[in-house]
């Protein structure tokens, strides 16, 4: 805004900034918690809803059909979950809620969210090929690039067939991840909410839309290609 002048002009544009700004704020303010309590009033009914299928589970008189219906409604019901933990999370990201920064090693990072996912790597009989630097360091919000490191392995994970392969590289300025693949991925729809790449193995549609806000937010580009039957995600820094 500027400083107070004498002139009416410069006064009066003054305060339709003054009230511009005040409008803006309240509006943010009011996104803000309509989003914290949207999700909130999302979760109780889903974990009441969640604990009633687990009490059914454990009911000895069901039949075989009644227990694959449970288990269809139980899978159902943790997509919805994971959908309301990815808007929310879409909703801080572009309200700027991860506003703190600190220099973070990514490479320690990578290597500890492989460790996590190498349950899923083993029960697929994947082949991890790694070349990781060490001690790469990037400025951001540690929660945030976490989530980018997830979601590109789960993808990973998700998208390679049994006993394929799965090809990470980090250097100082660029993180890629390949693994293999028989059909290329849905470009169009690839970064956008609810974006379906793939009828084969879908997923809640935001995985990599998290990805993409994340990296628009530190001015990283994230690119796709697929080559030689290999889907190559890559972050340049």
């Amino acid at each position: 805004m500027f400083e107070p002048t004498d002139i009416d002009e410069f006064a009066e544009l003054n305060q339709s900034l003054h009230k511009l700004i005040g409008e803006n704020i309240a509006a943010y303010n009011q996104q803000k918690e309509f989003t914290d309590n949207a999700s909130h009033e999302l979760q109780t009914p889903l974990s009441i809803v969640q604990s009633k299928l687990d009490l059914l589970l454990q009911s000895k008189s069901l039949t075989d059909e009644q227990y694959d219906i449970i288990e269809d409604a139980n899978k159902a019901l943790a997509r919805v979950a994971r959908i309301n933990k990815n808007l929310l999370l879409l909703a801080k990201i572009e309200n700027s809620q991860f506003m703190d920064k600190e220099t973070i090693d990514v490479s320690e990072l990578l290597q500890n969210t492989l460790t996590t996912l190498s349950v899923f790597v083993d029960s697929k009989q994947l082949t991890i090929q790694s070349d990781i630097l060490p001690h790469i360091q990037i400025d951001g919000n540690k929660i945030l690039v976490g989530i980018v490191l997830n979601n590109l392995l789960t993808n990973a994970i998700r998208y390679t067939p049994s006993e394929g392969q799965i090809t990470i590289n980090l250097s100082q300025n660029v993180l890629t991840i390949a693994n293999t693949g028989s059909l290329a991925l849905n470009q169009d729809k690839m970064f956008k909410r609810f974006g379906t790449t793939s009828a084969e193995t879908p997923g809640t549609g935001l995985g990599l839309a998290l990805v993409k806000q994340i990296c628009n937010r530190y001015s990283w580009e994230v690119t796709y290609s697929f080559d030689f039957c290999q889907h190559i995600f890559s972050i340049r820094f």
